[in-house]
């Protein structure tokens, strides 16, 4: 821990560091669940260099850092975190281009590009405003892009690598190796439901920046505000703004048949709780904050209804979200 303090003093004066590290910064207050201790360390790089910089010093320093995007599918320990925590938000720009490969086909099609750290809302209205399809099934979802890219977020029957062109990314194989920059071209057989192959890489993989096919089609600017409209109202009406929540709890297992929301209803654990979580009385899917929860009322949530439902169906749920640890 006190090797992390010295990292962050020895950063925050270092002139190839472009950014703001902080110590001791409250965790709840990065997350859409609003629980988490505190980070020994926690950097928001203000670029991809400061970025990769800052990720070249940890690992040189014998650690390997926790990469934090809108903090939409994470809970993180009550304890006090002492893993590095490297925000994205900083990494935030958008930029338009025309397509420059036959990867793109479609002759209407730009390639939209943003940092990894851009929230998926500015993400939409940059669209809306300039009339760009391609990701509307993607309004009102919380997060990033480069966390939508990772996780392969799946919203109304659209998947983040529907519409994924190319990532930039870098790459930690172990801890005291230097991080390796390097481009990804889209191959479908590399992605699966909520699965990408930055997953599945050795080591640790950390999306920088993130570039989409999307189309341009004149004229039609309220169509798209309506459906972008919709999307969100709907989310609205199914609760996911009432309270603090990380989205979807479990992954949906389509060879089993029924959705794990289902499953977890057809249980009888809807209302369920532990301390300040609660499965969302409206959703089985979905565990809420109802204002006190701790880091661990979560987890044990989480396993209590894991537990449930194997012993009533035969099947494990797999959660979706992600439970960082402070050993790498």
């Amino acid at each position: 821990m006190d090797n992390l303090r010295e990292l962050a003093d020895k950063i925050n004066i270092d002139k190839d560091f472009k950014g703001l590290v902080k110590t001791g910064e409250p965790l709840a207050e990065h997350t859409t669940m609003g629980v988490g201790g505190a980070a020994v360390f926690f950097a928001v790089p203000d670029t991809e260099a400061a970025f990769i910089h800052i990720m070249e010093k940890c690992v040189e320093s014998g650690t390997v850092p926790f990469v934090l995007g809108g903090g939409s599918n994470v809970v993180f320990p009550d304890d006090r975190f002492s893993r590095p925590v490297l925000s994205t938000e900083a990494l935030c720009g958008i930029t338009l281009s025309e397509k420059t490969d036959s990867t793109v086909t479609d002759s209407h099609s730009l390639l939209l590009t943003c940092g990894a750290g851009t929230p998926i809302k500015k993400l939409t209205e940059f669209c809306l405003e300039h009339n760009l399809w391609g990701l509307e099934s993607f309004a009102g979802l919380p997060g990033t892009a480069g966390g939508a890219v990772f996780m392969n977020a799946r919203c109304y029957e659209k998947q983040a690598s529907d519409v994924l062109h190319s990532a930039r990314y870098v790459q930690i194989a172990s801890a005291g190796s230097a991080p390796v920059a390097a481009e990804y071209t889209m191959n479908a057989g590399d992605w699966a439901y909520k699965k990408s192959p930055f997953q599945s890489m050795q080591g640790s993989a950390v999306i920088l920046s993130a570039t989409f096919a999307v189309t341009e089609n004149a004229g039609s600017r309220e169509k798209l505000e309506e459906i972008c409209t919709g999307y969100i109202e709907d989310r609205r009406k199914k609760g996911h703004f009432d309270f603090p929540s990380s989205g979807s709890v479990f992954k949906n297992n389509r060879d089993f048949g029924k959705p794990s929301g289902v499953l977890i209803d057809e249980a009888g654990l809807k209302g369920t709780e532990c301390g300040g979580a609660q499965v969302a009385p409206w959703h089985g899917n979905f565990i809420i904050n109802r204002g006190s929860a701790k880091a661990a009322d979560i987890c044990q949530l989480v396993r209590t209804v894991q537990e449930s439902v194997k012993a009533k169906f035969g099947f494990d749920l797999e959660p979706e979200i992600i439970f960082p640890s402070d050993q790498a």
